[in-house]
């Protein structure tokens, strides 16, 4: 059987970035020892395109996050499972799982 490709998303790594220098957050580890640590436990890392910042716009805009809108973007257009403990974006897409 294939392998499957587990991938994290650059948008993430930026997303943790930014909430940890503004104080929302505080992790023990940097945003690049997370991105090495992901790579290093066999994760894909996914770029953002141009391609995934067009598609946003076809989100409807019920929620107005815009990292989770990225993230539903990139699953879309790879096409992917996007796993998420965020019910908020379940509606966009069946490829969204609530977990």
């Amino acid at each position: 059987a294939p392998e499957t490709e587990v991938y994290f998303s650059a948008a993430s790594i930026w997303e943790i970035a930014i909430k940890t220098s503004f104080g929302k957050v505080n992790f023990k580890y940097t945003p690049l020892e997370i991105a090495q640590a992901a790579r290093e436990t066999g994760f894909v890392e996914l770029p953002v395109t141009s391609a995934h910042g067009a598609k946003v716009s076809d989100l409807f805009p019920h929620h107005r996050d815009p990292f989770d809108r990225l993230l539903v973007a990139q699953a879309l257009l790879l096409p992917a499972q996007l796993l998420t403990a965020d019910s908020a974006l379940v509606p966009y897409s069946e490829l969204v799982r609530l977990i």
